[in-house]
């Protein structure tokens, strides 16, 4: 598949789902958030960044020798160590937000979850176009939160490291995995399926920790 053609697919997939364009994340820009909204964000997340390491790894499984494995492989060993393994990085945003590392996930979060890991097993192509549909959008999502996180909130380096890891980091994941999509298939219709039922996952997660914002208020 053409990038041209695969980079209209991907737009075409976020056209009304733009992760900046929600207004939970809205709410986090203008520092309307309330700390216990961040701390379950935070706790509800986790669930997804602790799961990406194997679902990488089952699509590195999946994908023959190559340079898609290969560009899969270098996501994972990012992800694994660079600058720190990206869960512990996490967590120090977590813990400066005052969330948990143990509750359970939401509705929305398992299915969210769950798609990824489904698709990891299924379709790796599928899988790398449902990765990108987040990486294309991760590196400004990602300079948002820690700018609204340092001017907002008051949180410092430890609790922002992880945002501003991935402002520089997903830029090239996510061009790195476009790349491995095109290379992988020419089926159209699995590559804008797969995107777009990310995107809409990811809308419905943002969803639900909007819904949940009053019960959080008054907990």
């Amino acid at each position: 598949m053409l990038r041209t053609q695969l980079d209209a697919l991907m737009a075409d997939a976020l056209r009304d789902r733009r992760l900046l364009d929600h207004p939970f994340y809205r709410r986090w820009e203008a520092g309307t958030l309330g700390r216990a909204e961040l701390a379950a964000y935070a706790g509800q997340y986790r669930h997804f960044e602790e799961a990406l390491p194997a679902v990488l790894e089952a699509v590195v499984e999946a994908l023959p020798p190559g340079r898609a494995r290969q560009v899969v492989q270098a996501n994972l060993a990012d992800e694994r160590g660079v600058p720190a393994p990206h869960l512990e990085l996490f967590d120090a945003f977590v813990d400066a937000v005052g969330g948990s590392t143990h509750g359970a996930p939401t509705p929305r979060t398992a299915d969210l979850v769950g798609l990824y890991r489904e698709l990891a097993r299924s379709a790796p192509a599928a899988a790398l176009a449902a990765l990108a549909a987040y990486e294309v959008q991760a590196p400004h999502v990602a300079a948002s939160k820690a700018q609204g996180l340092r001017a907002r909130y008051g949180i410092g380096a430890d609790g922002t490291r992880f945002w501003e890891v991935h402002t520089d980091m997903d830029e090239q994941h996510g061009q790195w995995t476009l790349d491995a999509v095109a290379s992988m298939s020419d089926d159209t219709s699995e590559v804008s399926g797969a995107a777009r039922a990310a995107a809409d996952a990811w809308w419905a997660f943002l969803d639900e920790r909007e819904a949940e914002a009053p019960l959080v208020a008054t907990a």
